[in-house]
C-alpha cells in the first residue's frame, strides 16, 4: 500500500473520530487493562451490556487500556451526545444503574463517584479529568492515548497522527534520522540510560547481510508494569516505533519479545500487527518506499535473567536463555552473530513522537543530560498508585506527594530500578529523577519502578526480599551469582531472625563487592544495590537487629510479639475478624485479647487497625 492510500485512510479515521465525539448516540469507555480488570472491569463491562438491553438503549462501549490512576480503578467515562465525556471511578456492577440512568434521564451529571470530564471548557461544578492531582503534574507523550482510544482500532491510532512518524522517517536518510536522535538527546528507557543513537549507529556501520530489531518487553522487575500497560493500551506506537527503528539501522526482520505472563499485551500485539499486514505496514516494500521489515512476537517464560540483552538472544535462539560475555556486544555480532538492537518498549514507542514533533520539541522536557519523560509505576504506601510519566528532572518528593499524595503512615525511604535499584532515604526526596543523580546516591532509574515504603516496613526484610528475587532468578552461569547471592541471603535471613553478629555487616559488604565486580551479566553486577543501599543509609535499622535483637518495624516475626493496648482498644473488632487463627478475641466495644500461643504474627491485626491499640514488642533474645 502505498504512503497516499494511508494518508486517505488517515484522513478517514479522522473524520470517523470526529463524528465519534459528536455520536449521536451514548458512547461509553471502560478501562480493561490489565489493572482494570483485576479490579473487576470485566463484571462491570457485563452489568453495562445487560442494563443497556433492559433499557432498550443503543449504545457503544469500547474497552481502553490504563489511563493511569489504577488506585481508581475501574474506570468508566460516558459521552452523552452532545455532552464533554464524565468519568467515574472506582465502579462496581451495583453502581451501573445509578450511574446511567442518572445520565440517561438528563437530570444532570450523578455525582456518585463522580471523577471530572474530559471537556476543555469549564463546566460548573465538575473538575476537569485532567486537573486531577495525579495527573495535573503529569506530561503525557509515551501515553498520550492510552486510556482515550481503543487499543484495538488501528483508526483511532491512525486518527491521532498515527504512522505519521514513519512516514517522515522513510522521506529521510539513515543518517539524518540518526541526527534527530542525537540532537533530541533520547536515551535507553531499559535502565542503562546510554545514547539510543549511538548505539544504531555501531550497528549500522557494522557490515552485514542481515541485521535484527529486538523490542524487550520481558518486563520483569517487582512492581513494574509500564511496558504492559502500554502495550495494553496503544500498541500501535510501539509497532511505529519498530517500523522507525529498522529502517534506520537496516534490519529487515524484527522481534518482540514479551513474557507469556501478559497475555492481553499478547493478544493486543497480534491483533495489532495483523491490522498493519492489512494496511501495508509490514512486509515488502512498506508504504511503497524499499524498506522491507516483518515482525515476529517471542513469548518467553518469564525469566527475570533474559531481560539481560545476551540472555534474550540467546531464548530467541531457542537456548536456554544465559548471558555470555562482552565484547563482541550486539549491536556488533548478536542474535545468530548479526548486528542486533535491542531497544525497550518504552523507548521504541517514543521514536514516533521525536520524528513528528522533532528534537527541538522533545529538548523542551528534561535535564541537560536526560531529556525527555519518562514513564514509571507508582506502587507501594502512597495514597495514589499507578502509571505516571514525568519529565526526567522531577524530584522524588514531587512524585511522592504531589503526584502520589503522600502517605498514610511516616516516609521511610522508595527503592528505585526494582531488584536491582537502591533503596533511598528521607534526605534524598528532593533528588532530581534522571540517570546521573540515581547513580551518584547509590540507586539506578531501572525501567521505571518506583515502590514506597512507611515506617512500618523492615528495611532488612525489604533488602532480603530483592536478594531473594534476584538470587532465585539467577541462571546459575557464573559463580560470584550464584553462589555470592545464596550467601547474602542466608547472611539476612539470620540477622532477621536475631542470630546477627556485628561482623555481619563487614560480611555484607565485602560479598556484595566481590558479587558486583565478579559477575558476568548486569543481574549480578546490580543484585547487591539493595543491600548496599540499605547498609548505607539504615544502617542503624541493621545495627537494632544485630546488637539489641530488635526489629523497629516490629515486622521479622522472630524478633516481636504482638498484644493489645487495652487502653486504645475500642472493641470494633476488625481485628478479630482478620485474625486467621482465632487468637483474638473479646465482646464489641470492649478492649480485645490476644492469645499469643494462637497467634502466627502475620501482621493481619496491626495493619487493621485504625486506632494503634496493635503494639509489636521486641522478644528478648540472649546472645
Amino acid at each position: 500500500m502505498s504512503a497516499k492510500t494511508v494518508t486517505d485512510r488517515r484522513a478517514g479515521a479522522e473524520r470517523s473520530w470526529e463524528k465519534l465525539q459528536q455520536s449521536t448516540r451514548p458512547v461509553i469507555y471502560v478501562g480493561a487493562g490489565s489493572c482494570g480488570r483485576a479490579a473487576g472491569a470485566s463484571e462491570v463491562i457485563e452489568e453495562i451490556k445487560a442494563h443497556l438491553k433492559r433499557r432498550k438503549v443503543s449504545a457503544r462501549l469500547i474497552e481502553v487500556g490504563c489511563i493511569g490512576p489504577c488506585y481508581l480503578e475501574p474506570l468508566v467515562d460516558v459521552q452523552m451526545p452532545g455532552k464533554p465525556r464524565i468519568s467515574y471511578s472506582n465502579v462496581e456492577p451495583k453502581h451501573v444503574e445509578r450511574i446511567l440512568d442518572g445520565l440517561l434521564a438528563d437530570n444532570g451529571v450523578p455525582r456518585f463517584h463522580l471523577l471530572g470530564h474530559f471537556g476543555e471548557e469549564d463546566l460548573e461544578g465538575l473538575p476537569k479529568f485532567y486537573e486531577q492531582p495525579m495527573l495535573a503534574p503529569q506530561v503525557r507523550i509515551v501515553l498520550r492515548n492510552c486510556g482515550i482510544i481503543d487499543p484495538e482500532d488501528i483508526d483511532h491510532y491512525l486518527a491521532k497522527d498515527g504512522y505519521n512518524g514513519i512516514e517522515k522517517c522513510l522521506s529521510m536518510k539513515w543518517k539524518d534520522v540518526i541526527e534527530v536522535l542525537k540532537s533530541a538527546g533520547l536515551r535507553g528507557r531499559g535502565g542503562a540510560g546510554f545514547p539510543t543513537w549511538q548505539k544504531w549507529l555501531f550497528c549500522r556501520e557494522t557490515k552485514s547481510d542481515q541485521r535484527y530489531l529486538i523490542c524487550n518487553a520481558d518486563e520483569g522487575d517487582p512492581g513494574a508494569f509500564m511496558n504492559r500497560s502500554l502495550i495494553e493500551g496503544d500498541p500501535h506506537a510501539l509497532l511505529e516505533g519498530m517500523l522507525i527503528a529498522a529502517y534506520t539501522i537496516g534490519a529487515s526482520k524484527g522481534f518482540i519479545y514479551i513474557r507469556a505472563e501478559y497475555p492481553l499485551a499478547i493478544e493486543r500485539l497480534k491483533h495489532a500487527i495483523g491490522q498493519m499486514r492489512e494496511l501495508g505496514l509490514l512486509g515488502e516494500n512498506i508504504l511503497g518506499s524499499d524498506f522491507s521489515f516483518d515482525i515476529k512476537i517471542k513469548e518467553g517464560a518469564g525469566a527475570f535473567v533474559c531481560g539481560e540483552e545476551t540472555a534474550l538472544i540467546g531464548s530467541i535462539e531457542g537456548r536456554r536463555g544465559m548471558p555470555r560475555t562482552r565484547p563482541p556486544f550486539p549491536a556488533v555480532a548478536g542474535l545468530w552473530g548479526k548486528p542486533t538492537i535491542i531497544n525497550n518498549v518504552e523507548t521504541l514507542s517514543t521514536l514516533p513522537n521525536i520524528l513528528r514533533n522533532g528534537a527541538k520539541w522533545f529538548n523542551q522536557y528534561g535535564t541537560e543530560t536526560s531529556k525527555g519523560t519518562k514513564t514509571f509505576s507508582l506502587v507501594g504506601k502512597v495514597r495514589r498508585t499507578g502509571l505516571i510519566e514525568v519529565p526526567l528532572g522531577t524530584t522524588l518528593r514531587e512524585v511522592i506527594y504531589d503526584i502520589g499524595g503522600g502517605l498514610v503512615k511516616e516516609f521511610k525511604a522508595v527503592q528505585t530500578g526494582g531488584p536491582s535499584g537502591g533503596c533511598l532515604g528521607e534526605e534524598f526526596l528532593d533528588t532530581p529523577i534522571d540517570y546521573e543523580n540515581l547513580a551518584a546516591a547509590g540507586s539506578i532509574m531501572g525501567s521505571g519502578g518506583l515502590i514506597v515504603v512507611d515506617k512500618d516496613t523492615c528495611i532488612v526484610d525489604t533488602a532480603k526480599y530483592f536478594l531473594t528475587f534476584t538470587q532465585q532468578e539467577s541462571c546459575g552461569k557464573c559463580v560470584p551469582c550464584r553462589v555470592g547471592t545464596k550467601h547474602l541471603v542466608q547472611i539476612l535471613e539470620g540477622i532477621g531472625k536475631g542470630k546477627g553478629e556485628l561482623a555481619d555487616i563487614a560480611k555484607l559488604e565485602k560479598l556484595a563487592g566481590a558479587i558486583k565486580g565478579g559477575s558476568l551479566c548486569g543481574l549480578g553486577q546490580t543484585a547487591p544495590n539493595p543491600v548496599l543501599s540499605s547498609l548505607k543509609y539504615f544502617r542503624d535499622e541493621f545495627l537494632a537487629h544485630i546488637r539489641d535483637k530488635r526489629c523497629p518495624a516490629a515486622v521479622c516475626r522472630d524478633l516481636v510479639v504482638y498484644r493489645i493496648k487495652a487502653d486504645k482498644c475500642t472493641g470494633c473488632q476488625r481485628c478479630v475478624q482478620v485474625c486467621p487463627t482465632q487468637a483474638i478475641s473479646g465482646p464489641r466495644s470492649e478492649p480485645h485479647n490476644l492469645d499469643e500461643e494462637k497467634c502466627i504474627k502475620c501482621r493481619s491485626c496491626y495493619e487493621i487497625c485504625r486506632f494503634d491499640a496493635i503494639a509489636g514488642d521486641a522478644i528478648v533474645i540472649e546472645s
